[in-house]
């Protein structure tokens, strides 16, 4: 067997007995869908950000940066910039709403109706980003390794719907901690090989950095970058600052630690993409004609195995298999957040107001894990319908989904906190016209309609017109119409039920009240036992990666792998020596929240 389909295969092993570690962990709804609300920073962080994260981010975003130059790494840096405002204000709020799925805030903060709409307008999207992510990824294994794309789907999928079936929001959280680890120190090592065989960082941004460094090829109107410049901050910030994306801060043990995640997503952001796109840089110097790289079966996005090629091309033997290990990783992580948050939202949404007729614990819990295997089924069979997926630039259907479909359902998730007296029909509201503002966009504009708009001369370049209709013309529009009608509603507020009226309080009672959690011994050893298993873990992975210096390879190549256990090793040493003296704290009575 290839060694790098085998330490793929390692590393999927490694994720099942990670889903079986935590089982125990999940004995109500709220362990397995938010770790009980106990989950401390440095694991809710690390999960965020890699809810950013997915196959596209070592594809589609690698090969953009072949002729983008820089600016593909901005959509990053406004990643960064959206987690530093979670930092400042989101995160905190979203902890305090104090509910185990997001849309239990909606209900209260919007009312039942909304609650629904929200429900089955994202429920349908995520599924969809999902199936896109795993589809995207299992074309691109197809085509460099020569694994069949419907086993790869069939696979990988399996993997994660076990993991989250069995372990729950414990086993998706903690997974999501080790995978960016894995990530970050791979990357890191890459950067490292890039700059070294290129003789500096500014001999490699020389060579491989196209003649425009920042903008790249493809724009002859400056000030249409910069529109798209400043729309991807604004996306952006939507897109990590709302009550539906929430899913992981709820799961935070207090407020401090909601807030302390937020910052380390945020400079996961800032670091992360100062490394990945070395490689690929790399690349655009040394090996610029991908007709030469012998991956037909990409067709014409072949650019997409950009960070491929420097790895098969300038890493030791073995290295494939680790990056295809992070790839699966970035997108797995997506899925999983997919498969357990959308369970949670059907669960406390749907069947439980509606459609529950024993409310114990046992039996929430078996339709939970009915729900989450309903899921991971149908992402996996979506996944296989998406066979045209080659025909589009995987970054820029990325973009296109998030823009035009999921913005109208960002801005009355985020605006609810802000404008206080709304009437309930403003949020579905803002979402069908935000709807008909994105059907507009996407149906009805042309290259030739925006060229007359902006009085231009010359035609628009296809990526112009691209990246224009994916990010700028959405953003504009809703930023000019779909937001402005949610802030106008309120100038048709009445007073609303006692009933509503005492629901809209609680709201914001909750949000504006910080979760304080005391050490207590339970609290303790609870958080102890995170340090534990996941130390643990780690440390069983850096013996593993040690056991990949006996692969033949040149001494720098083994002593990569030694650098890598070494680092992935001593982390999980640190997380043990870290454990707190359970026995001299002073103990307190036991707080929920």
């Amino acid at each position: 067997m290839d060694i790098n389909i085998l330490i793929v295969l390692v590393y999927f092993a490694f994720l099942i007995g990670l889903g079986w570690v935590f089982r125990s962990a999940t004995s109500n709804t709220s362990d397995y869908f938010r770790g009980g609300g106990h989950v401390l920073w440095w694991m809710v962080g690390s999960s965020a950000f890699m809810m950013a994260l997915s196959a596209m981010t070592f594809t589609g975003l690698m090969g953009k940066a072949l002729t983008s130059g820089m600016s593909v790494a901005i959509v990053f840096f406004a990643n960064a910039l959206g987690y530093f405002v979670n930092y400042l204000f989101f995160a905190a709020k979203a902890r305090q709403m104090r509910v185990i799925s997001p849309l239990q805030g909606a209900r209260m903060r919007l009312g039942k109706t909304n609650e629904q709409v929200f429900t089955w307008a994202n429920v349908p999207l995520s599924v969809l980003q999902a199936a896109i992510w795993l589809n995207g990824l299992a074309v691109f294994t197809s085509a460099v390794i020569g694994v069949p794309l419907e086993e790869t789907i069939i696979g990988a999928g399996l993997v994660v719907l076990f993991m989250s079936l069995v372990g729950g929001s414990w086993a998706v959280i903690a997974s999501d901690f080790m995978q960016m680890l894995i990530i970050t120190v791979m990357t890191f090592i890459a950067a490292l090989v890039a700059v070294w065989k290129s003789g500096g960082v500014t001999n490699l941004l020389e060579v491989g950095l196209p003649t425009q460094q920042l903008v790249g090829e493809g724009y002859s109107h400056a000030y249409l970058f910069v529109g798209w410049f400043i729309c991807i901050f604004v996306k952006q910030f939507f897109s990590t600052n709302n009550m539906v994306d929430s899913y992981r801060f709820i799961a935070s043990k207090d407020t401090k630690n909601a807030r302390k995640a937020a910052l380390l997503a945020c400079s996961l952001m800032i670091i992360g993409p100062l490394m990945w796109f070395l490689p690929a840089w790399f690349v655009a110097g040394h090996y610029p004609d991908t007709s030469t790289w012998g991956l037909e079966g990409l067709g014409k996005n072949t650019a997409d195995a950009t960070y491929y090629m420097f790895v098969h091309k300038e890493m030791p033997l073995g290295m494939v298999g680790l990056m295809l290990a992070a790839m699966f990783a970035a997108t797995m992580s997506s899925m999983d957040s997919a498969l357990n948050r959308n369970a949670g939202i059907i669960l406390k949404s749907v069947y439980e107001p509606y459609f529950c007729k024993d409310s114990s614990e046992q039996n929430l819990m078996r339709v939970s894990k009915l729900l989450t295997a309903v899921f991971g089924i149908v992402i996996i069979i979506s996944a296989l319908f998406l066979s045209s997926l080659k025909e589009f630039g995987l970054f820029d259907l990325m973009m296109l989904v998030g823009t035009l479909v999921g913005f109208p359902l960002l801005i009355p998730s985020i605006m609810c906190f802000f404008v206080r007296k709304t009437p309930d029909w403003a949020g579905w509201g803002t979402i069908v016209v935000g709807m008909c503002v994105s059907a507009f966009i996407a149906f009805g504009v042309t290259p030739e309609m925006m060229q007359h708009l902006l009085g231009l001369n010359d035609p628009l370049s296809a990526r112009e017109f691209a990246e224009m209709k994916s990010v700028t013309l959405g953003v504009i529009g809703h930023m000019s119409i779909t937001l402005p009608f949610f802030v106008l509603s309120q100038f048709f507020y009445k007073e609303p039920s006692p009933e509503r009226a005492k629901e809209i309080e609680q709201f914001f009672t909750n949000i504006d009240t910080e979760v304080v959690v005391e050490d207590t011994l339970e609290s303790i050893k609870a958080d102890n036992k995170q340090h534990e298993i996941l130390g643990k873990m780690l440390i069983y992975a850096g013996i593993f990666l040690a056991l990949l210096m006996f692969i033949p390879n040149p001494l720098w190549g083994r002593a990569l792998f030694v650098l890598l256990a070494i680092v992935i090793g001593g982390i999980g040493v640190l997380l043990l020596k870290t454990r707190r003296n359970e026995s001299s704290s002073e103990l307190k009575k036991p707080q929920t929240a």
